[in-house]
């Protein structure tokens, strides 16, 4: 499994994701799930990739060729597109071209066809773009009320993300804020793993030089995986306990209700068994 986080913000983008393929006892594997796509001055784009890793491999290599033609005008490519919608939908073609091509196979030997893409970025003369591609090829842009998309194992990171991120949310907060959605995503789940890809963009930049590989050793990230637990738990041992007799609690948990209590049934002396 994976994670991948992709944040669409007024000031830019940031890309995060996880490197584990396979997870158990004695197989564990990594692989890059990040792809940047560069021509500075003109364009800048990332993909992270989630899924059965043969398909979204598949896919990268198709993005390499000079056209792919299936579902868009002819000779369309990522590196000639002139807008990233156009871009995008380039990326779903190839999709859409690797189930033709493996879809029968795969469902004949019992695997589904499962992949997902975050695809984002640049095109000079066009705003930034943030969009999530399933394995239909179709897909669905950001807006400001969802300014992120994620995903693979998405359930664990996804708290801090609801509550801190906004279209006004700067890039190293964005940052912070990603890291410790991936932090507390590998604290619960083993099928996501170590080393990280992090990447920020700058609006208007059309390159970055702001990409980092962390490992187990990255002291930033050692900091964040420290100190994110323990302040947790000083939150957490900040707030009160339940007081069930309400007395003169500042917050008192039983309080009058129009709800009905559980359903009950008080044993009669009749019906003990001896």
């Amino acid at each position: 499994m994976t994670y991948c986080v992709g944040i669409r913000l007024n000031a830019g983008l940031v890309f995060l994701s996880d490197s584990r393929t396979n997870a158990g006892l004695d197989a564990i594997s990594t692989f890059r799930k990040m792809m940047v796509y560069e021509q500075p001055g003109e364009r800048f784009m990332v993909m992270l990739s989630a899924g059965n890793l043969s398909i979204s491999q598949s896919v990268r290599e198709l993005l390499q060729v000079e056209k792919v033609d299936n579902g868009t005008e002819a000779g369309l490519t990522i590196w000639n597109a002139t807008s990233m919608f156009d871009a995008t939908r380039v990326l779903g073609a190839a999709v859409r071209r690797v189930y033709e091509q493996d879809g029968a196979a795969l469902k004949s030997a019992g695997v589904d066809f499962n992949a997902s893409m975050i695809f984002g970025g640049q095109i000079k003369g066009e705003a930034m773009r943030l969009f999530l591609v399933y394995s239909a090829g179709n897909f669905i842009e950001a807006t400001r009320e969802t300014c992120f998309f994620q995903v693979g194992e998405s359930k664990y990171g996804k708290p801090i993300l609801d509550r801190v991120l906004t279209p006004a949310t700067a890039l190293d907060e964005a940052a912070k804020c990603a890291l410790v959605s991936m932090d507390s995503t590998l604290k619960s789940n083993l099928s996501v793993g170590l080393p990280l890809d992090l990447l920020v963009y700058r609006e208007g930049a059309l390159q970055s030089e702001q990409i980092a590989c962390l490992d187990d050793k990255n002291p930033y990230f050692q900091m964040i995986h420290g100190t994110w637990g323990q302040r947790l738990r000083e939150v957490f041992e900040s707030i009160d306990d339940p007081r069930w007799d309400g007395g003169d609690a500042a917050h008192p948990l039983m309080t009058p209700s129009s709800r009905y209590e559980p359903m009950r049934k008080i044993a009669k002396p009749s019906d003990r068994i001896v």
